[in-house]
């Protein structure tokens, strides 16, 4: 039970002593003021002023989610791919949407890519998640929102980003997740292990050799073995049994608006961004995922231009579960998705129609969070 301290009441006893010996009309403009001082400072702390939704304590429960691996071998638990790093610990790097930095530098060498609003029916944010393959470099870095700490931690990630909401600050310093924050701002602060780019405007000039950030995370003292099950895999299919063509269109708002163009030879989704083909800055490679999951969750703003995307983290959301639907081998699957809220660890699981895991082909998976109402089209090839 709250208990109000003693030399608060003290201070009450004095306040009212010296009304007593006041005028009737004095006592009365004390004790409107008396009464206006406690609303609205009842009211701040409730969350009645400033337009803001006031988080719920911080749910700390960050036990690592251990379940056995769903891959057999030494395969990435995201790409289900052989590669020598199958077993380190995923490096997720939060990256820019905006159009003043496509294209983006290292989403070609992920294993999978989140992309997500950070504000309400408008601009995105994405993050790269690595274990196989190591981008010379990653960029633009931008911050983190709590959406994707909670994503991140349920990959047992090490979460890569410059500076973040105050929401997410809040998470970070409490350790819920192992971090390298390159702005030195929240959790582990790490400014020296990112550099600003000429010729880039701030924000959007934040970029790091990810051969520095593995230092840096191991220097961090964090352990950099995997401990995430993963998701499960298929074979292809054959060359002959596969569509001839086919369009997935993510109808995000523009210009953050994505297309996938499905491509029989390489049994894969040409990529497209904003109406221009998305490749990679490092390389010139065309983003092509062998898969695209899309996960239906609602998104609400909840102060200023942060928002919350109702995806099963601990702090803001009710809803634990989902519409998804699903994109490989030229073929269109629905399902649904589920993340336990009780805990920043869990994982967030992808489930067939039958209630199975989702089996994908192996190769990157490409996860886009759409909002209810958002445009999502899928047309086959004639």
């Amino acid at each position: 039970m709250f208990e109000v301290p003693d030399i608060i009441i003290f201070y009450f006893k004095k306040m009212f002593d010296r009304i007593r010996e006041m005028s009737t009309k004095s006592k009365i403009i004390t004790a409107v003021v008396v009464i206006l001082v406690v609303v609205v400072g009842v009211g701040f702390w409730l969350g009645w002023f400033g337009g803001g939704k006031r988080a719920k304590p911080l749910n700390l429960n960050t036990s690592t989610e251990s379940a056995a691996p769903v891959n057999t071998g030494e395969v990435s638990p995201f790409s289900g791919l052989p590669c020598a790093n199958w077993n380190r610990r995923p490096i997720a790097v939060m990256e820019a949407a905006d159009t003043s930095v496509r294209p983006d530098s290292g989403f070609s060498d992920a294993d999978l890519v989140l992309e997500m609003p950070a504000i309400t029916a408008s601009i995105t944010r994405l993050m790269g998640v690595y274990v196989c393959n190591d981008p010379a470099e990653v960029g633009s870095i931008r911050s983190t929102r709590h959406d994707y700490i909670a994503l991140a931690a349920g990959w047992n990630a090490v979460l890569v980003h410059w500076g973040g909401s105050h929401f997410a600050g809040d998470i970070l310093n409490n350790k819920v997740i192992d971090n390298l924050d390159l702005n030195g701002s929240f959790g582990y602060k790490a400014p020296q292990c990112g550099f600003r780019k000429e010729g880039i405007p701030a924000p959007d000039n934040g970029f790091a050799k990810f051969s520095t950030l593995l230092d840096c995370a191991q220097k961090a003292g964090y352990s950099m073995t995997d401990k995430f099950s993963g998701y499960p895999h298929q074979a292809e299919a054959p060359a002959d049994q596969r569509p001839k063509g086919g369009n997935l269109r993510v109808a995000f708002a523009k210009p953050y608006d994505a297309e996938y163009d499905y491509d029989p030879a390489s049994n894969s989704y040409l990529r497209s961004w904003g109406g221009v083909a998305d490749v990679d800055a490092n390389n010139g490679k065309r983003n092509a995922p062998k898969n695209v999951a899309v996960v239906i969750a609602s998104s609400e703003q909840i102060e200023g231009q942060y928002n919350n995307v109702q995806i099963g983290d601990p702090q803001f959301d009710s809803v634990m579960e989902g519409e998804a639907h699903y994109y490989l081998n030229g073929q269109e699957y629905v399902g649904r998705w589920k993340k336990d809220k009780s805990s920043w660890a869990s994982k967030l699981f992808l489930y067939d129609d039958k209630g199975e895991e989702m089996k994908f082909v192996p190769g990157q998976i490409w996860l886009e969070i759409l909002e209810p109402g958002q445009g999502l089209k899928w047309t086959p090839a004639i």
